[in-house]
C-alpha cells in the first residue's frame, strides 16, 4: 500500500512536497495508518487531536496514546479538549454535529496560527460510502450523492480511493498499533447502523459492492460538472448583475424546460430551503418574497431579484448646519454657492432660509408625502412616487429621505420638493450633491 498511496498522492496531491500540513488523529485505525503513511513518505507534518471529552478516561487515554506517538516520531504535537455535550446542548446540535463544527474550527485556527498549509483527515471510500447513503435516506439532490471531495479548500482526504478492509490489512501487515472508539459498536447512531447493518448486506449480494459503487460515484461526479457548466451558461444568458443584486428576466427564464433546476443550482449557496415556494414565486404577484437569513428572493414584475437582506432600521443620522461632508449612510456633498450650475437627480439647489437645522435622513414610512417638482405645488405620498416610478421593493427600502424637520426635502437622487426650490425671492442658495 506504501507504494500505491505515494503514487497516489504524487498524481493527486503533487503539491504537498514543499507544504507544512497538519494530520488530524484520533488514535483510530484510520488516522494512524494516515499518520504512518506520511512518517514513511517523510512529509512536514504536525499531528493535531481533538479530546471531545465524550467517552470519559478513554477520550483521555486516546489523546495520551496520540501524544506518545507523536513524541515517538518526532513531530510537534498540537491537542485541544471541547465540552463538546455543553456546546450542543447551547447550540441545539446533535453531538456530531457540535463536535465536526468544533473540531473543523479549531483546525482552522491551527492553520492561521501556527503557519501550517493543510489538514488532512483521513475518511476513507466506506464512509464516503455511508454519507452516500445518509443522504439518500434523507433526500438530496445530485451534490448530495457525488460523494465527499478529496479536497475542499484548506481540508485534504488522501485515503478516500481505500477501502476500511485494505487499510485494516496494511496496519496489520506493518504493526502499526491504534485504538479502537467504544462508541463506533453502537447503533444509536444512524452512521453506525448502516455501517455495522446495512453495508454487510450490500457486500454480501456482491463482493465487489465498493469498487461499482466508486466508479458510479465518477459517474455521477462528471454529471455533477456537466450540470455546473450547463448551469453557468445559461446564468449568463438570464441573470443580469446589478450592484449587489442579480436580477433574474423571468422571460427568458421561462422558456426553460426545467427552470426550477436552474433556479436551485444558482440559489442553494444563498442558504434558501423553501424551494416549491421559490418555484411558485416566478408565477406569483410582485411584491411577494422569499426569506433566507442573509438574502432574499422578490418577484417585482418580470424579474426575480436576489439581494442581501437585514432588518430595516428606524435610525436617524442628523446633519447640522456647520456640516459640509457627510460619508454615511449616503455620501453628500453640502455647500452655499453663488449660482445654479447644471441640474441633475444627483444635485439639487434649495433656498437655505427655508431649511430648519439640522437636516436628517431616514428611511421612508407608510404614510409620508412631499411636494414633487413639476407638480405645479401638488403633494404626492411616497408610496405613490415608489409606484409610478416603478421602484421594486429592494428600491423602496435602499431609498433615503432627507428632511428639514417635519418635511421632506428630497427623496435622495430621485426627486426633490418644490416647497424647497429656489425662487426670485431667495438669498442663499444651498447646493446638496449625491456623490458616488
Amino acid at each position: 500500500m506504501l507504494h500505491k498511496f505515494k503514487k497516489h498522492i504524487a498524481n493527486s496531491f503533487p503539491f504537498l512536497g514543499s507544504k507544512k500540513l497538519i494530520l488530524a488523529t484520533s488514535g483510530g485505525l484510520d488516522s494512524m495508518v494516515m499518520a504512518h503513511l506520511f512518517n514513511e513518505l517523510d512529509y512536514d507534518f504536525a499531528i493535531a487531536h481533538c479530546n471531545f471529552q465524550l467517552r470519559g478516561i478513554e477520550s483521555f487515554e486516546d489523546q495520551n496514546f496520540v501524544q506518545e506517538f507523536a513524541s515517538k516520531i518526532q513531530r510537534p504535537f498540537f491537542s485541544t479538549q471541547f465540552d463538546t455535550a455543553a456546546f450542543a446542548a447551547d447550540y441545539k446540535l446533535s453531538t456530531q454535529v457540535a463536535a465536526r463544527e468544533l473540531r473543523y474550527s479549531w483546525f482552522d485556527e491551527l492553520l492561521e496560527t501556527e503557519g501550517y498549509h493543510y489538514i488532512l483527515t483521513a475518511h476513507h471510500s466506506d464512509d464516503n460510502l455511508e454519507t452516500f447513503i445518509i443522504n439518500l435516506s434523507r433526500g438530496t439532490g445530485l451534490e448530495g450523492l457525488v460523494g465527499i471531495p478529496e479536497q475542499t479548500e484548506k481540508l485534504l482526504r488522501p485515503l478516500l480511493p481505500y477501502s476500511r478492509l485494505e487499510i485494516k490489512e496494511f496496519a496489520e501487515k506493518s504493526g502499526i498499533k491504534w485504538r479502537e472508539d467504544s462508541s463506533n459498536a453502537s447503533s444509536k447512531y444512524v452512521r453506525n447502523k448502516i455501517r455495522h447493518e446495512l453495508v454487510p448486506i450490500l457486500k454480501e449480494i456482491n463482493p465487489q459492492f465498493l469498487a461499482i459503487f466508486q466508479k458510479t460515484q465518477s459517474y455521477l461526479q462528471e454529471a455533477q460538472e456537466m450540470v455546473e457548466d450547463a448551469s453557468i451558461m445559461i446564468y449568463q444568458q438570464v441573470a443580469n448583475e446589478k450592484g449587489n443584486e442579480i436580477h433574474f428576466d423571468l422571460n427568458q427564464l421561462k422558456r426553460l424546460p426545467n427552470y426550477q433546476s436552474y433556479l436551485y443550482q444558482w440559489l442553494k449557496e444563498y442558504g434558501f430551503t423553501a424551494w416549491k415556494d421559490i418555484y411558485d414565486l416566478v408565477e406569483s404577484q410582485s411584491g411577494k418574497q422569499i426569506l433566507a437569513p442573509n438574502y432574499r428572493l422578490i418577484k417585482n414584475r418580470a424579474d426575480l431579484i436576489l439581494s442581501p437582506y437585514k432588518e430595516e432600521s428606524d435610525e436617524i443620522f442628523t446633519i447640522d448646519n456647520e456640516k459640509r461632508d457627510v460619508n454615511f449612510p449616503l455620501k453628500l456633498a453640502l455647500c452655499e454657492v453663488s449660482h445654479v450650475t447644471k441640474l441633475s437627480n444627483k444635485t439639487i439647489f434649495v433656498d437655505k432660509d427655508k431649511l430648519n437645522f439640522p437636516l436628517f435622513l431616514r428611511r421612508w414610512r407608510e404614510g409620508d408625502f412631499f411636494h414633487p417638482t413639476g407638480m405645479d405645488g401638488k403633494s404626492k405620498k411616497i408610496s405613490k412616487f415608489f409606484k409610478d416610478e416603478k421602484f421594486s421593493l429592494v428600491d423602496k427600502e435602499n431609498a433615503w429621505l432627507l428632511c428639514s424637520g417635519e418635511n421632506i426635502l428630497w427623496i435622495v437622487g430621485k426627486r426633490a420638493d418644490d416647497r424647497f426650490t429656489i425662487k426670485n425671492t431667495t438669498n442663499t442658495i444651498f447646493k446638496i450633491t449625491l456623490e458616488e
